[in-house]
């Protein structure tokens, strides 16, 4: 018989200690509790409120010039308590416009007039006072009073990029994803007003949730996948391929949509030479789409609300000369179920989601671009990573550009667990060893540090690993039940809206019913390093005695294995809860009879930055 106590966390539980703990609450957001528009509660307040917009786009798109022309008609609704007497715009393709500020290094033939605005009207009215400044553009308007309307309609063109892909452009001669590719309003919030922060190509983004309504027109022989449903599928598509599609939609199993026969006869769109795919989404921070001419479709859907029966379906769109596509179907179509079943266990929240062999890694709204991989794992997990966005920041509203662990941290999170459901021989470490060589380190800055003040190592750490390793410990801690209680609390109170850092932390805390305020506060609020070491190994009358040492600032859990002299070995893990009064040591009792040789102590999701004291031989 063998046993582990864990003396300094047994006594009592500190609800004291950490109830004494307080997070340091900025003024910004001190004031959303005054103006009751957030609640300490991590709730939504009573005056919550954020801006809607509908969107009627037409897009011509030519894949031989690479221009797009469009028209956006756009009617925003102020539902903020103040009046607006300017609009701020996104022009995202202005990133590759010649002269504009970046931090994504843009080839020079990729370097252009960036959107041209041909046309503006507001209120059905030409208004030329308008202001571009790089990716942001502002218009000044007649006052806009809180629960009014305005109206835009713009007309624009820019040429999409060929090269220097940052999650969009030019993939082949004939494929290509095109993402921010209109003027879109700026997010107007309750804790900084306008999203100010212009779009480098590093920091990602923060759209509200919109309605949207796109006709896109390409040349006949070009399928096009997007955000959204697709309304006049038997107008574009021939006959055999609607079937198909039909078919996916309410099977389990793998439709193959688009053929390389398909592709060889031409019998995919219908035979005309333009085409208009005229798409819908509801309540989506963005759209996108792709087309190709020569690209495979797989398709297949799975019940991902078994109280609805509401089923999802999943494409994999690429290119046949990329042979670790063939299984990428079958990667996204677990993830989704995981997703939906195991973590965090929300019915898949969109109607579809489809991966399109790209040249990033990125994700969008129902919609996936990633390159083409060299092995299978590195194939899954990129799937499984990119895919676990849909939750975060799609479906939960979250402000990536200031906050990217927000979303990022989830991924992470979600990659490492879903990966070795799909392949129970992948041991994801995506992130762990970066994390604990850089900490303590001058870029090693406290998570809450704002993401376009990130430098060096950090940019990557704080924004993926770290806060993954914080939502594991955490879930480790609470165990699965109750994480998963307090994590479907957050969702339930934020999903559809704009959640700040600090309606995350109070969610869980009230969702739990634990105040996590003290791992909270290392793990977000302050820098250090991260490192356990075994201080001693002693001989009691029940067995052992280890002491464990934190030589660092944050709570990490602890994994022992145990070698006995007769060659048998154990394991034994103690979470971050030993931590929680504050102890730098804390003694872990052995209880066995056996003669024990030697304590090695980690574990590949604990950081620690020095290794040689992980190891203790027993006399």
């Amino acid at each position: 018989m063998k046993s582990i106590k864990l003396l300094s966390f047994l006594l009592f539980v500190s609800l004291y200690v950490s109830a004494q703990t307080e997070l340091p609450v900025s003024a910004v957001f001190q004031q959303t509790y005054q103006k009751g528009t957030r609640s300490k509660n991590g709730k939504p307040g009573k005056n919550y409120w954020q801006n809607t917009a509908k969107y009627n786009l037409k897009v011509d798109f030519n894949p031989a010039t690479r221009l797009l022309k469009g028209k956006v008609d756009v009617l925003y609704t102020n539902n903020s308590p103040d009046t607006l007497k300017e609009i701020w715009f996104k022009l995202y393709p202005n990133l590759y416009k010649k002269g504009v500020p970046r931090k994504s290094k843009i080839a020079e033939s990729d370097q252009g007039e960036g959107v041209v605005i041909r046309k503006l009207m507001a209120n059905g009215k030409e208004n030329s006072h308008f202001n571009i400044d790089g990716t942001n553009m502002t218009l000044a308007v007649p006052p806009v009073l809180p629960g009014k309307t305005i109206v835009f309609s713009i007309n624009y063109d820019y040429t999409l990029n060929k090269g220097s892909h940052i999650r969009t452009g030019q993939v082949d001669e004939g494929s290509h994803f095109v993402a921010y590719f209109f003027p879109r309003i700026a997010v107007y919030d309750d804790v900084d007003g306008w999203n100010k922060y212009p779009y480098t190509g590093a920091e990602e983004f923060y759209n509200d949730f919109d309605e949207f309504n796109v006709d896109i027109t390409v040349p006949g022989g070009f399928g096009v996948w997007a955000t959204g449903d697709l309304k006049n599928t038997a107008e574009v598509y021939q006959q055999d391929i609607v079937s198909r599609i039909a078919q996916a939609e309410k099977n389990d199993a793998v439709i193959d949509v688009i053929t390389d026969q398909d592709l060889t006869t031409k019998k995919v769109t219908l035979p005309k030479a333009f085409n208009t795919f005229k798409f819908e989404a509801k309540n989506v921070t963005d759209f996108a789409f792709a087309l190709s001419d020569h690209y495979l479709w797989k398709s297949t859907s799975l019940i991902v609300d078994p109280v609805t029966k509401r089923r999802t379906r999943v494409d994999a769109v690429f290119n046949p000369k990329h042979k670790d596509y063939y299984e990428v179907i079958d990667f996204a179509r677990k993830t989704v179920y995981a997703m939906s079943y195991q973590f965090p266990k929300w019915p898949f929240p969109y109607s579809h989601e489809t991966i399109f062999d790209g040249l990033d890694q990125m994700e969008y709204p129902m919609m996936v671009n990633d390159n083409p991989v060299d092995n299978r794992e590195d194939a899954i997990t990129l799937t499984d990573h990119e895919i676990f966005h849909t939750m975060f920041p799609f479906y939960m509203g979250i402000n990536e550009t200031k906050y990217g662990w927000m979303d990022e941290g989830w991924a992470t999170i979600g990659e490492w667990l879903i990966s070795p459901m799909i392949d129970s021989s992948i041991v994801d470490e995506y992130g762990i060893q970066p994390t604990a060589s850089s900490s303590g380190s001058h870029d090693d800055t406290p998570i809450m540090t704002l993401t376009p003040d990130l430098k060096g190592s950090g940019s990557f750490t704080n924004s993926y690993p770290k806060p993954g390793l914080a939502y594991l410990f955490v879930k480790d801690y609470l165990g699965d039940e109750l994480f998963t209680k307090a994590l479907h609390h957050y969702i339930r109170n934020w999903n559809g809206k704009h959640p700040m850092p600090y309606d995350f932390f109070f969610s869980m805390n009230e969702g739990s019913g634990k105040n996590l305020n003290w791992f909270w506060k290392s793990w977000f609020f302050e820098g250090g390093v991260l490192d356990l070491a075994i201080k001693s190994v002693n001989k009691t009358t029940a067995g052992y005695q280890v002491t464990v040492e934190n030589k660092g600032t944050k709570a990490l859990p602890i994994d022992l294995e145990l070698i006995y002299t007769d060659g048998s070995r154990e394991r034994k893990h103690a979470n971050i809860g030993v931590w929680e009064k504050g102890d730098k040591q804390v003694q872990l009792e052995i209880s066995t009879i056996k003669k024990l040789s030697k304590v090695v102590m980690g574990n590949p999701h604990t950081p620690d930055k020095v290794k040689s004291d992980n190891s203790f031989s027993v006399n």
